[in-house]
């Protein structure tokens, strides 16, 4: 098939190589502009332009894709089939409806549960048992066409959004290879409306655990903020980073919210029941164990954290 593709960050790479080396022909990739990057904010072109550029693919990386050149620039293309995976811009009519088989969007949650942004941040905040990753046709509507395929896979008691995003981002690439090879035979089955979550963009602040929160949801918070934001708790004028934590077994009855239960290991209660600070950064200083940093900064049983 005559294959446009469009995404930007690491999640989308393994698709588009996937699509290359199952014999599609992709006659244009599409990634958002270059961007500063790193400490020097020196200009970096995102991983799958770097990759497009490695494979020898036409690539184009417009500021505007509702106005401009680039609609009339896919419609001349005449594609069988535009592939969509973390591109981050919404489409025109003009553009979804330009391909053969118009827009497929692959998505990493099972639609329609988690429409939108931060999918994979979503279920494991929830607590979700599974998730997965799905092909849409795409509408002008976000992440509401109908499903062509879907692969599901358990969420892991301990797992971050960082281990499921780079198991996800291979699924993806299974089931749209899969799709591609259906395409034009089979018809997606309309999503159930009723049925729709919402997974907003993730922000700054959403990484804040309060030692109010039940120490179950403070996990499921950690673990879905790590790597960004990342969990994080206020500490002496700044602010703690919270790389790895456990619910805790130890009991916090009548201990206030923020009481030291320990140092070795450090845990801390909650609003019902308490968490284990496994791995703790400090502002300045690098990544240690929670006993390391009990002891460093001399916390003792019965203060507060």
């Amino acid at each position: 098939m005559r294959v446009i593709f469009m995404g930007t960050p690491e999640f989308a790479v393994p698709t588009l190589r996937a699509l290359v080396d199952a014999g599609h022909e992709v006659v244009l990739v599409v990634a958002q502009p270059d961007k500063p990057a790193g400490r020097g904010q020196q200009l970096t072109a995102p991983p799958v332009a770097q990759v497009a550029v490695e494979l020898g693919l036409p690539l184009a990386q417009p500021r505007a894709v509702r106005s401009g050149s680039f609609p009339a620039r896919v419609v001349g293309l005449q594609a069988d089939v535009a592939v969509v995976i973390a591109y981050g811009r919404l489409l025109t009519p003009e553009v979804l409806h330009a391909p053969r088989f118009g827009c497929v969007n692959v998505h990493a949650s099972l639609l329609p549960r988690w429409r939108g942004a931060a999918p994979i941040q979503a279920a494991i905040l929830a607590g979700d048992a599974v998730t997965g990753v799905c092909t849409q046709r795409m509408e002008e509507g976000l992440d509401t066409g109908p499903v062509f395929r879907e692969v599901t896979t358990p969420v892991g008691a301990h797992e971050t959004a960082g281990a499921l995003h780079d198991r996800l981002s291979l699924l993806s690439a299974q089931v749209a290879v899969d799709t591609l090879a259906v395409l034009g035979s089979v018809e997606p089955v309309p999503q159930d409306d009723t049925r729709a979550t919402h997974a907003p963009k993730i922000a700054k602040d959403d990484g804040v655990i309060r030692w109010t929160d039940d120490a179950v949801q403070a996990d499921r918070r950690v673990r879905a903020m790590t790597p960004w934001p990342g969990g994080q708790v206020a500490f002496d004028g700044g602010v703690l980073k919270l790389k790895e934590v456990r619910v805790a077994s130890a009991e916090a009855a009548g201990a206030a919210p923020g009481t030291i239960l320990s140092t070795s290991p450090l845990v801390v209660a909650c609003g019902q029941g308490a968490l284990e600070l496994v791995t703790v950064q400090a502002p300045g200083r690098k990544p240690v164990s929670g006993t390391d940093f009990a002891n460093g900064a001399r916390l003792s049983p019965g203060g507060l954290l």
